[in-house]
């Protein structure tokens, strides 16, 4: 078995979509995997028959008792964690201004701060055998920013500063970090991964945010992207020598992203005057 393969993974969120995709492909490649779910029961058919190189632990990542368990349990029976795959999250349609606080800040918790409470338990070992990659599940929304998904995206731009920032921090110790931005798979995500609350504003009820929130379902299982080839590209990005900070993952993500920052690059040249004279003369 090659260096590359006795790389130690550990995922996040591997009941569904991404995250089962992912920790079944990484397994096929004879790398040692820690699937990880918030019932254990629904990740345990992913190690059957690969016990030897697959631990199986359940995994809240709102519980931060339970992943210092969970990091330590990987860390005593394969000896290392050389990658980190944040996959865990979910999301919310509404409103900006219908939008329940109680829902957002759960969101928050689960999408950024569940994130970082891993990335931190994990981040100590990493540091120690200089040499480590933690790829953080963004998404196109975490670039560019659509009606009925406010507090979504404040999660995913909130993982994005942080994942850049962090970026910068680990290059002294060999580790790096990735971004990976889908726009829509088939991964149930508007589905029982997300939680909507409908308008009950009469003028939005006709506008952007009635008919997205009515066709969210309705779109469910048709999306373009393709989970087992995204798990293929995050592979294929763990293995690369110089892996990208950001990876787009669809064609909708691809036009999305170039379009809005075309777009901004335009409006900060016509008003580069405006921006360049704000600060003191020379």
């Amino acid at each position: 078995m090659s260096q590359q393969q006795q790389k130690v993974w550990f995922i996040t969120g591997c009941s569904t979509g991404f995250g089962r995709q992912i920790a079944k492909q990484a397994i096929d490649a004879g790398y040692k995997v820690v699937v990880t779910g918030r019932k254990v029961e629904q990740v345990l058919d992913i190690a059957s028959g690969n016990e030897g190189n697959v631990l199986a632990l359940p995994l809240d990542v709102t519980d931060v008792d339970q992943i210092g368990r969970a990091v330590n349990q990987a860390i005593g029976t394969f000896g290392r964690i050389d990658v980190l795959i944040n996959n865990a999250g979910i999301g919310y349609f509404s409103s900006v201004e219908e939008s329940v606080e109680e829902e957002t800040r759960r969101m928050f918790e689960i999408n950024f701060w569940g994130l970082m409470h891993v990335t931190n338990a994990v981040l100590p070992y990493m540091r120690n055998q200089k040499s480590g990659h933690i790829i953080n599940f963004s998404s196109i929304g975490g670039l560019v920013s659509f009606p009925t998904l406010g507090y979504y995206h404040a999660t995913k731009y909130a993982v994005e500063g942080i994942s850049e920032s962090l970026s910068n921090e680990l290059i002294p110790f060999n580790i790096h970090v990735t971004l990976i931005e889908p726009s829509g798979f088939r991964t149930d995500w508007g589905g029982r991964s997300s939680l909507k609350t409908d308008t009950q504003i009469p003028e939005m009820k006709d506008s952007i945010v009635g008919q997205m929130l009515q066709g969210i379902q309705m779109n469910g299982g048709q999306e373009p992207g393709d989970p087992a080839k995204a798990a293929k590209a995050v592979v294929s990005v763990v293995e690369a020598p110089k892996p990208p900070l950001r990876l787009l993952l669809g064609k909708d993500a691809y036009q999305a992203a170039t379009h809005k920052l075309s777009n901004m690059l335009k409006s900060i040249e016509e008003w580069k005057e405006t921006t360049v004279h704000a600060d003191f003369p020379e």
